[in-house]
């Protein structure tokens, strides 16, 4: 497939419920390999790979592909197209995949159960094993732990088309990226290169830009103070050739200034003062050209509190069970207000389900925990965003101010229907900052959002009072954020047991 591509030309597109363009003008070839797709949360990325899917069509401008085409979103709340016919097939290449992404018969018949890890991990497959010649990835690394990622780097480093690949990974963008898009609202930037290489581009254009608006703004204000010198020399010459002044008897004096109307040299200062004025507009509008892109303010401090109780909760000894065969066995185990506690484990090895088994068990009052789940679904995004706008505009204020500085553009969130993955988290966080929380519970914060926001979260974390129970893949975030460690492992007793190892 080494003659496959994605052309884009021209291509614009817009909401119909939005005033605003959200991608204009494109024009990019996509060659075989990969292209990394990155911005920030809400920017147009996703809209982009359904647009090369088909799912959506530009308002001007073409896309064309070499031949098949194959869209992986990032939500996984339904089966892929084509997962019954790739479960039940046994051909070589499908094989290959299942015993590489560890594929079991079961998931067939249990797509509801499955952890979103697993759900990822068959999504991927479905879509390779189909052999497209044009891939199109939303975050692909989403909800995998460490072994399913090594295992994906090889998979995607082995596929011969040409592939997009939206990811806030820096390893995946940096290993297998040929070009990078740069989405800068209201332009899309193609650098050549990895990501790596194409933000060390980014930042020298930003300072290269910056310089000349700095430049322009200096001379426009050395113009300013020549006008206000000049303006001043001005009307010292009009003071100078007016006859009021003058006796009615000095007629040698209204002669010179009769002379010098006569002349021109009475008009010389007036007319520099105007030659002047005309390279002010200029410089204005040289000021006003220089548009700077590429750096969003961000970071926050999250207003919280510790809880005044001896405990957030206490588990007894319990079995949990994970789907029809396994199942997690916890020890008695309790959380103290100041814990920041990380969860770990293999995916499928019960962390979601941990998770929702101590929120039902909590001890404090509902409004002073921020609970974000590892996936929001549809209907529950629309009415988190229903409630929002609801808010008086005072707290909503309040709350755009946070999620503007986690990296989203508040009004492109007013004006969306459906908020992407990372913005509906942000909204979740903001939200319950509002309320200064004493315990925070997040599954797979990382997943979803940019990496602006992902660095600006983790600051945030480190420095708040409240407690954290955070479960995440990421495990540079959790050494960042949190104090003590729970994994979830194997049982020695069953393979198909799980247990909880408490590590300081």
């Amino acid at each position: 497939m080494s003659d496959t591509y994605l052309l884009f030309t021209t291509v614009s597109f817009g909401y119909e419920h939005s005033l605003e363009t959200i991608i204009n003008g494109l024009t990019a070839h996509c060659a075989p390999g990969w292209t990394g797709i990155v911005g920030a949360n809400g920017s147009g990325k996703s809209t982009l790979l359904r647009l090369a899917a088909g799912e959506l069509t530009p308002s001007a401008g073409t896309i064309q592909s070499s031949g098949s085409v194959v869209y992986c979103p990032q939500r996984t709340d339904t089966a892929p197209d084509n997962f019954n016919g790739f479960m039940t097939v046994y051909d070589k290449p499908s094989m290959r995949l299942k015993a590489i992404l560890e594929i079991e018969e079961e998931w067939l018949y249990r797509w509801e159960t499955l952890s979103q890890g697993e759900r990822k991990r068959a999504q991927i497959a479905v879509a390779i094993w189909q052999e497209p010649d044009v891939l199109l990835l939303d975050e692909p690394t989403n909800h995998l732990d460490a072994d399913s990622l090594r295992v994906l780097y090889s998979a995607l480093e082995a596929f011969n088309g040409t592939g997009l690949l939206v990811s806030h990974d820096r390893f995946l963008l940096n290993t297998l990226c040929y070009q990078c898009a740069f989405f800068e609202p209201p332009r899309i930037v193609m650098r050549s290169g990895t990501y790596a290489q194409g933000k060390e581009q980014q930042n020298i254009e930003y300072d290269s830009t910056l310089k000349m608006k700095h430049e322009a703004e200096s001379t426009l204000q050395s113009l300013n103070r020549e006008v206000t010198r000049r303006r001043n020399a001005a009307d010292r010459a009009d003071s100078q050739r007016s006859k009021r002044h003058l006796k009615a008897s000095d007629h040698d004096a209204k002669a010179k200034i009769d002379l010098a109307r006569v002349s021109g040299k009475d008009g010389a200062a007036g007319r520099r003062l105007r030659q002047l004025q005309g390279r002010v507009a200029q410089a204005e509008q040289t000021v006003e050209s220089i548009d700077i892109k590429g750096r969003r303010v961000t970071g926050i401090e999250i207003p919280s509190e510790k809880s005044k109780r001896d405990t957030l909760f206490t588990l007894e000894p319990h079995t949990i069970p994970l789907g029809t065969r396994r199942m997690l066995r916890i020890p008695e185990i309790s959380m103290a207000p100041s814990d920041r506690v990380a969860i770990s484990g293999k995916n499928g090895c019960g962390k979601s389900t941990f998770i929702r088994f101590v929120v039902e068990r909590l001890r404090i009052a509902p409004e002073k925990i921020v609970y974000i789940p590892q996936e929001v679904d549809d209907t529950a995004a629309k009415r988190i965003l229903a409630e929002v706008r609801s808010l008086p505009n005072e707290v909503l204020g309040q709350l755009f101010t946070i999620v503007s500085r986690l990296g989203s553009e508040p009004k492109h969130l007013l004006d969306s229907d459906m908020p992407s993955p990372g913005e509906i988290r942000k909204l979740m966080l903001a939200h319950g900052m509002l309320h200064r929380p004493q315990l925070i519970i997040m599954d797979e914060p990382t997943n979803h959002m940019d990496l602006p926001s992902i660095e600006c979260l983790e600051e945030a974390l480190a420095e708040c009072a409240c407690g954290l129970l955070l479960v995440s893949h990421d495990e540079d975030f959790l050494r960042a954020v949190s104090s003590t460690h729970w994994q979830i492992v194997p049982d020695s007793t069953s393979q198909n047991v799980y247990s909880i190892h408490r590590q300081m």
